[in-house]
């Protein structure tokens, strides 16, 4: 399987990077990777039960998801963005 590949402008190949998972343990629900992202990719949900301890304060009770990934256009916008690199990004492979 080949990795989805792309022309930039200028005529070098650029092999896209998709969103494939934010870990919410590290997700402060700050909402620039939402803000950035040109194709609602992200949703800002309730963290879970089972995340929420002490120390979390009224500003983390929210968190990221990835609510349409199936729409990540792979620009890294997202990724550039975050101050806590809670995104992990990889190629899509096409079948040959």
């Amino acid at each position: 399987m080949n990795p989805i590949t792309g022309l930039t402008r200028g005529g070098a190949e650029w092999v896209p990077q998709f969103v494939l998972a934010l870990d919410p343990g590290k997700c402060i629900g700050c909402g620039r990777c939402y803000k950035v992202c040109p194709r609602d990719v992200f949703d800002l949900v309730e963290r879970d039960e089972d995340e929420l301890d002490e120390d979390l304060d009224d500003d983390n009770l929210m968190v990221m998801t990835i609510a349409n990934g199936l729409d990540c256009v792979g620009c890294g916008s997202c990724a550039r963005v975050c101050p806590k690199g809670c995104h992990t990004h990889g190629p899509a492979a096409v079948a040959a």
